[in-house]
């Protein structure tokens, strides 16, 4: 749990890191951080569960071009769930660029507020890499600013785990996982997802640490 007093966040938080990403083509790496912390986030442990505070998953892969970091939360929810555009909720995605892992070199900051039309969502990014000034728009499309794309909307929760797989594994002390998307726990469910496109050389060579955090700003309820 990280409180970032700079931006008097409070109350709610969590974390995720994704360790480092090596620039080298068809490298992954991928975290998971639901429910945590538990007792802010997890329907368990809280009446009022913050969903929209609630990291889920962070992906970041590369091409020869460009580095993609997909950062979601808020679920894994019901099909028939809206997104959760929070305006109260600010997100951080961290890139270390250079030793300690720990650095933030590159801070992206982003939260949801009204959109271009009364009644509809937006989302505002700050300290892109490489983009003059704020990157704002509409969710539910890809926006684009410098050579810098978002996408910022609903989708279907690409995350899996064999969580039957887990309890007969226990049981019977023989692995009886299995890669069937029915026996996911993730299965049919959705997320709230903000993908970004960076040109790769704006980040240098490599490797990469990223890590997210959000929290809610001070004063606020879910």
């Amino acid at each position: 749990m990280q409180r970032k007093t700079k931006l008097a966040l409070a109350a709610a938080a969590s974390t995720s890191a994704l360790g480092a990403l090596l620039l080298v083509p068809g490298q992954l790496a991928l975290s998971a951080d639901h429910l945590d912390p538990p007792t802010l986030t997890n329907p368990a442990n809280t009446a009022n569960p913050d969903l929209a505070c609630d990291i889920a998953d962070d992906y970041a892969f590369h091409d020869a071009n460009f580095v993609y970091i997909a950062h979601t939360f808020g679920g894994p929810a019901a099909t028939d769930r809206p997104a959760f555009y929070d305006r109260n909720v600010m997100h951080t995605i961290m890139i270390s660029t250079s030793p300690p892992a720990t650095s933030s070199d590159v801070s992206i900051r982003f939260r949801f507020g009204p959109g271009a039309n009364s009644g509809e969502h937006g989302i505002l990014l700050e300290n892109l890499p490489g983009v003059n000034g704020n990157l704002v728009g509409p969710v539910e499309q890809i926006l684009s600013r410098d050579g810098v794309r978002v996408y910022a909307g609903l989708r279907d929760d690409p995350f899996f785990f064999d969580n039957v797989g887990l309890n007969l594994s226990r049981q019977t002390g023989v692995l009886q996982f299995t890669s069937n998307p029915s026996r996911s726990s993730f299965f049919a469910r959705n997320i709230t997802a903000v993908v970004l496109e960076i040109p790769r050389s704006r980040l240098g060579p490599g490797p990469l640490d990223i890590s997210s955090t959000c929290g809610r700003i001070q004063g606020t309820t879910p």
